[in-house]
């Protein structure tokens, strides 16, 4: 299947009538298998409902495609970048409260699609150089890092610290090999393979415990939660939204260059970041993650060179239908924890590599005062765990680096691309450079 069209919907036939075709809804399946290892991993990991997940990732896919006009290939799912936040913010909150702040987070996205739709998006590429946004991606795969280590050597009921270790490492092997070598379509699903190897190698070992399955009922809704407002937790959250949001950009860049389309442009940056923010929200009034474009399904497009948007609709379908699968909840919470925490081990690694690649890409020289700076700050107090507490007011970690490293972007004179003559500078990329956008 090699139709470029945009609709969003089945093609229809001349008498204007929407036409079932069997081609689109496989093709469509596929692309939610190749974002289902990532979409249920982020609510595993921080203890909400997978199912949920489903429900809230098919309905926001929904919601993206028609803000956009069904013109962007995408499919909207679990973000990580949320996965550290959701999960201090519900241990120190709780869940409902931690849902308030998800909620304002979308809300954020809204408001800045409004303000790219006033001012266009070189503004806040100025406000949000790679500067700041690169080490603040970097914090949120280093907070996550210990989470992956502690889950690769927890000891469960039957086995100890030595078998947990040994399956992480074979879980984690089979994801980098898999990522490295495998061709066609094995190469975008490296996640999916990992936790089916892992999971094999643990069923012999009694570290799967079946029993959840036996109880749940084939057919049963989500367990959805609805948020209660907490402004500590909105405070705490909120400023994570400022990454995922420049990531936004990337990514729409990401799957224009596949398609080669400006979607920049057209359907414009504005509407798929107020796409983005209406899933985010409706996710979170119901319990699930935050949603996010997926670079999976961009791989998979990109192999499979189907540019319909209309299969992304049926991706959003099926999931919705699955969410209501009681059985598959409960097998997904069957996988041991070594098999997630050998896979996060690469995963949140990734993540810590994406912010170095957005400095790498940017063109900026690190070792110059103003930029050493604004890195060095933003690292020690992401890292670190910097707390300040005003009150009920509390800001940390990756909330407190990433206000820090916008202030000192906006107070320390001399911005500065490079230590070379700016003659010399390569030809402006999009992605991180203003100018090439307004």
């Amino acid at each position: 299947m090699t139709d470029s069209s945009n609709s969003a919907l089945p093609e229809a036939d001349q008498a204007g009538l929407y036409r079932f075709r069997l081609k689109d809804l496989v093709v469509g399946a596929q692309m939610l298998f190749v974002a289902f290892g990532a979409l249920v991993l982020v609510p595993i990991l921080t203890g909400l409902d997978p199912n949920v997940a489903l429900f809230t990732a098919g309905i926001g896919t929904l919601l993206f495609q028609l803000i956009t006009g069904g013109r962007v290939p995408v499919f909207l799912a679990s973000s990580f970048a949320f996965i550290a936040p959701i999960t201090l913010s519900t241990e120190t909150y709780g869940l409902p409260a931690t849902l308030s702040g998800l909620m304002a987070a979308g809300g954020f996205y809204l408001v800045l699609s409004l303000a790219i739709f006033w001012r266009g998006p070189g503004f806040l590429l100025r406000l949000l150089p790679p500067v700041v946004t690169g080490p603040v991606i970097m914090v949120i795969g280093l907070a996550l890092a210990p989470i992956a280590v502690d889950m690769s050597t927890s000891e469960g009921e039957t086995y100890g610290v030595g078998l947990a270790t040994a399956i992480a490492t074979l879980s984690l092997a089979a994801t980098i090999l898999t990522a490295v070598l495998a061709r066609g379509f094995l190469r975008v699903v490296p996640i999916l393979v990992g936790i089916v190897v892992g999971y094999g190698v643990s069923l012999p070992l009694g570290l799967v415990d079946f029993s959840p399955i036996g109880e749940a009922p084939w057919f049963s809704l989500p367990s959805f939660t609805t948020p209660e407002f907490s402004l500590p937790a909105i405070a705490f959250i909120l400023p994570v939204a400022i990454a995922p949001a420049i990531e936004h950009f990337g990514d729409v860049l990401a799957i224009g260059s596949v398609t080669g389309q400006n979607y920049l442009r057209n359907p414009g940056v504005h509407r798929t970041l107020l796409g983005d923010g209406l899933a985010t929200s409706f996710a979170a009034m119901l319990g699930g993650p935050p949603n996010t474009t997926y670079s999976e399904v961009t791989g998979a497009v990109a192999l499979t060179r189907v540019f319909n948007a209309g299969v992304m609709t049926w991706a959003a379908l099926i999931a919705v239908v699955l969410s209501f699968a009681g059985k598959l909840g409960a097998l997904l919470r069957t996988i041991p924890l070594p098999v997630m925490g050998g896979i996060l081990i690469v995963l949140f690694g990734t993540i810590v590599v994406v912010g170095i690649n957005s400095l790498v890409k940017s063109g900026d020289d690190l070792l110059l005062p103003r930029n050493l700076t604004i890195v060095a700050v933003i690292l020690v107090l992401g890292v670190g765990g910097m707390t300040v507490d005003a009150g009920a007011f509390s800001l940390e970690g990756i909330g407190l680096c990433s206000i820090v490293g916008v202030v000192l972007n906006l107070v320390l004179p001399g911005y500065q691309r490079s230590a070379t003559n700016p003659a010399e500078s390569p030809d402006p990329d999009p992605a991180t450079d203003p100018a090439a956008i307004d």
